[in-house]
């Protein structure tokens, strides 16, 4: 993460504290960024560190969204991110041992929050006890026509990946000790 600052010249740079605004970016007025070829080197830096930050994973699915021709808006916001990498370099994964076998997944997905294409965006975290051991973040290939569809794709994938997680874990000898719990949507639905 520091060699990834060092790069852009961002190691003195001020911290924030979220890697994505909240205030909607529009696309009306483009000005294309002058060194797309940065651009793309950075933000695959950044779509790297997602294995072991999936804080960033949203953050790093939009820039990620915008390769082929960055704009000077796209550029602002990948240093947002780096100036939230800056802030939280402490943080990562931590694996500990677990009593629970437990599997519980987390779902959730916006409705149509592209404003270019109108297409949704959907992730997933799964854990297993009190470790995360997979997680998504990515744009859905087709559009919804409505948040409760949004959420029924979201819920699609999390629920192949918990199939395929309870297969592997009942075939290398290790059955869940109960039925996978599945949540959703920003309020906790379960």
């Amino acid at each position: 993460m520091k060699d990834i600052l060092k790069r852009v010249g961002m190691v003195d740079c001020k911290p924030v504290v979220t890697p994505v605004s909240s205030a909607k970016i529009t696309y009306e007025v483009v000005v294309s960024y002058a060194d797309p070829t940065q651009y793309r080197s950075l933000a695959g830096a950044l779509q790297y560190l997602t294995v072991t930050r999936p804080d960033l994973s949203y953050a790093v699915n939009l820039l990620c969204q915008h390769m082929h021709a960055p704009t000077a808006t796209d550029w602002a916001s990948l240093k947002r991110v780096l100036r939230y990498v800056k802030g939280t370099l402490n943080l990562g994964l931590r694996i500990s041992r677990s009593t629970s076998m437990d599997i519980h997944a987390y779902s959730d997905s916006d409705w149509a929050g592209d404003p270019n294409d109108r297409k949704s965006t959907s992730g997933f975290a799964v854990l297993l006890g009190n470790n995360l051991i997979s997680w998504v973040c990515r744009k859905q290939q087709t559009m919804t026509r409505s948040s409760t569809e949004a959420e029924n794709k979201g819920l699609a994938d999390v629920s192949a990946e918990v199939t395929w997680l309870v297969s592997l874990l009942n075939e290398i000898g290790i059955p869940p000790a109960s039925p996978p719990r599945l949540w959703y949507g920003g309020r906790g639905k379960n």
